[in-house]
């Protein structure tokens, strides 16, 4: 088939290069003619040595003599020329102005060309409709090499998909107790807690062809591109009898419908309808199992969720500390390490995705490789950490005044202080004046606790914490000399406020009424009494933070002197400070 291909498009290949030859080759011709004026070809008529004129519509006339040589002129369109010339014995040939030779070669030329456009362009098309399949046999050998051995964590999924895995394995097994496996599993969860690798783990276990694509393949410009391609990527997936399809990102074509009737949802429409007539067209014999990715659930359209589509729904939740610690010992496998306490490491990256621990370590390993450390330590840990969370310190230092740094200090002097006072479970592992190339002043960095849920009095002490630095920044330098830069702690502690009243029923103005879950008439009547509550709140959060601070003042100032002298305080240094 390939060679019948390439000998359909060298034969108007060849024929557009030799048109093009032969036409370059009658122009040079033409223009290496010498040229006379047409008074000094009048000369030659009368001194009788013109054999012949070969007349045409075009601005010159090709003129021969009697010893052969020809030359051209100039045209002079006249009515009598022909006449005068026969009349002096001379020969007159009419020309058209392309001769047919010409005529033919540029007529090949045209359609050589346009016949190889029209094959590169259905070539084009035939490949944009199968090129997420053609992808896949690449990822289909990698996932044989990838089991559940290779995703540390996420056990309570693992132990999920052990029966699609079964199945898929000894599909005659469950046919006998007459069970329909899911045809689709719907794996949901934050960005980068591991989804795509427990879709290729299930594969690789049950060591089936495995057929990644993502949702945004399918979105095209053209109405029919998307579902075409859909029906392509379930064709190849059924030669194969047993497969794992994973799409990632689904949201991207299964979102809820809508009633628009423009051509990006209506591609997406098409999209989708193709997704749900496949997966409905399986029957018995065809033991393959679609698995799903998305970080939205609920925009997710109804006829996705239902039985006989993505049957099962599980959640791919962020690692505990117990599966922080796997995933630290997995990622530091090949790694030359210090014998730092992982234990720790994992404690310290609580609400931490797989993908960002992964981060973390890698960070590290590029630190410890850059200073050639035989190799990673405590230190490229902690380095790596801070500049994952608050980016990377700024070396050059000398615009900062010395007012600056002691806005500074105070400042994250304030939450460290509150953060102990408040949170003193939650470890307050460093404090920094140095600005970072996230735009942060400083910085002031404190571990979580692993929990399910948060209850009402630590928002509230989470707030105060937020509040602590614009409290500080008052207290010692007066009401007029506040800074901006608590601008993002007010951001982080208005959001807080905002959802304890309005969603999670944790205010008076609303009782246990959620915003979300009224209509919109509701929520706009709702506003005002929301809007109140919050600034009550929060001023009066705002004030007990400045009550504590006050009652540690030489706290305060003992942290934030110790800071305007060494820049960086670490929570071994922070505990004798407050001690003291």
């Amino acid at each position: 088939m390939k060679l019948n291909k390439k000998l359909l498009i060298s034969i108007p290949t060849v024929i557009a290069f030799l048109s093009l030859f032969i036409m370059v080759y009658i122009n040079s011709t033409n223009l290496n003619m010498p040229f006379k004026n047409y008074s000094n070809f009048l000369k030659d008529v009368d001194n009788k040595i013109v054999r012949s004129v070969n007349l045409s519509p075009s601005s010159k006339i090709e003129i021969i003599l009697n010893d052969g040589s020809k030359y051209l002129t100039d045209n002079p369109n006249s009515l009598n020329l022909k006449e005068s010339l026969l009349k002096n014995n001379i020969e007159v040939n009419l020309n058209s102005s392309i001769s047919k030779i010409q005529t033919v070669v540029s007529l090949s030329f045209i359609v050589s060309i346009i016949f190889i456009i029209a094959f590169f362009m259905s070539n084009r098309k035939t490949k944009g409709g199968i090129s997420c399949i053609d992808t896949q046999d690449v990822s289909s050998s990698m996932a044989n090499n990838f089991n559940f051995n290779s995703v540390a964590g996420n056990d309570e999924v693992k132990e999920n998909v052990k029966d699609i895995v079964d199945y898929l394995r000894n599909p005659e097994k469950y046919k006998k107790y007459g069970a329909r496996m899911p045809k689709g599993i719907i794996l949901h969860g934050d960005p980068g807690t591991g989804k795509t690798l427990i879709a290729k783990a299930i594969a690789g276990e049950a060591n089936v062809p495995f057929y990644a694509v993502s949702g945004s393949d399918f979105i095209q410009m053209y109405v029919g591109v998307g579902a075409s391609r859909i029906r392509h990527l379930f064709k190849k997936a059924k030669s194969n009898k047993k497969a794992v399809i994973f799409i990632d990102e689904i949201d991207a074509i299964g979102k809820k419908r809508s009633n628009s009737t423009n051509g990006s949802s209506e591609e997406k429409d098409q999209t989708l309808n193709a997704l749900l007539t496949e997966m409905s067209g399986f029957n018995e014999s065809h033991n393959i199992v679609v698995i799903a990715a998305t970080n939205r659930l609920d925009v997710l359209d109804s006829a996705l969720l239902r039985p006989g589509r993505f049957d099962r729904h599980i959640e791919v939740a962020l690692p505990d500390i117990s599966a922080r610690e796997k995933i630290i010992s997995l990622h530091l496998k090949n790694k030359p390490y210090n014998n730092f306490n992982l234990k720790d490491l994992a404690i310290k990256t609580a609400y931490f995705s797989g993908a960002k621990i992964e981060s973390l370590i890698n960070e590290a390993a590029i630190l410890a490789c850059k200073e050639n450390a035989p190799y990673i330590t405590e230190y490229h840990l902690d380095k790596s950490f801070s500049n994952i969370i608050a980016g990377y310190e700024k070396i050059d230092k000398t615009s900062l005044t010395s007012k600056d740094k002691e806005i500074t200090a105070y400042h994250e002097a304030g939450h460290a202080l509150v953060s102990l006072l408040k949170l003193p479970n939650e470890k307050v592992s460093k404090i920094s004046i140095i600005p970072t190339t996230k735009g942060a002043g400083g910085y002031t960095l404190s571990l979580p606790q692993d929990s399910n849920f948060q209850t009402m009095e630590y928002l509230t002490n989470k707030v105060m914490v937020f509040l602590g630095g614009r409290a500080s920044e008052e207290i010692i330098f007066g009401e007029k000399n506040i800074t901006t830069g608590a601008y993002n702690d007010l951001k982080q502690s208005t959001n807080i406020i905002y959802n304890m009243i309005a969603e999670y029923g944790m205010g008076e103005s609303l009782g246990l009424i959620r915003v979300s879950g009224m209509p919109d008439e509701v929520k706009n009547a709702s506003s005002k009494m929301i809007f109140d509550e919050c600034k009550e709140t929060i001023e009066t959060l705002y004030l007990d933070t400045k009550n504590i601070i006050l009652n540690n003042i030489d706290t305060l100032n003992v942290l934030a002197q110790s800071l305007m002298e060494k820049e960086t305080l670490h929570h071994n240094e922070i505990l004798n400070i407050t001690k003291s």
